[in-house]
């Protein structure tokens, strides 16, 4: 039985990545996530997702997985945040250079 079952499940996308949410995933995973982490899904379209797992009191989200995300998180700097509220969803930007978006 998941022990968590009586948490409300969020899905966010890296677009609605919050200040908050990002360094609870560095907090979370400060050497990075691995396959272990990864939490794969169909959501309502049937469509595979891939997510890794932060929980706070009340929600379990499930962030989605991307380069980007990786990215952020490597690069993850609190002062980077310092001016924005930490439920921002504008304040977590694609940082990447331009080399590696074009990976994606």
């Amino acid at each position: 039985m998941d022990k968590h079952a009586h948490l409300k499940k969020v899905i966010v996308d890296f677009k609605k990545l919050t200040p908050e949410l990002l360094q609870l995933l560095v907090e979370r995973y400060p050497d990075g996530y691995d396959d272990r982490n990864i939490i794969s899904f169909k959501n309502a379209h049937n469509e595979r997702i891939e997510a890794v797992e932060v929980l706070t009191e009340d929600t379990k989200y499930l962030i989605k997985i991307s380069s980007k995300l990786a990215y952020t998180m490597e690069n993850y700097e609190a002062e980077d945040y310092s001016d924005f509220a930490p439920d921002d969803p504008d304040a977590v930007v694609d940082t990447r250079p331009d080399d590696e978006i074009a990976e994606d």
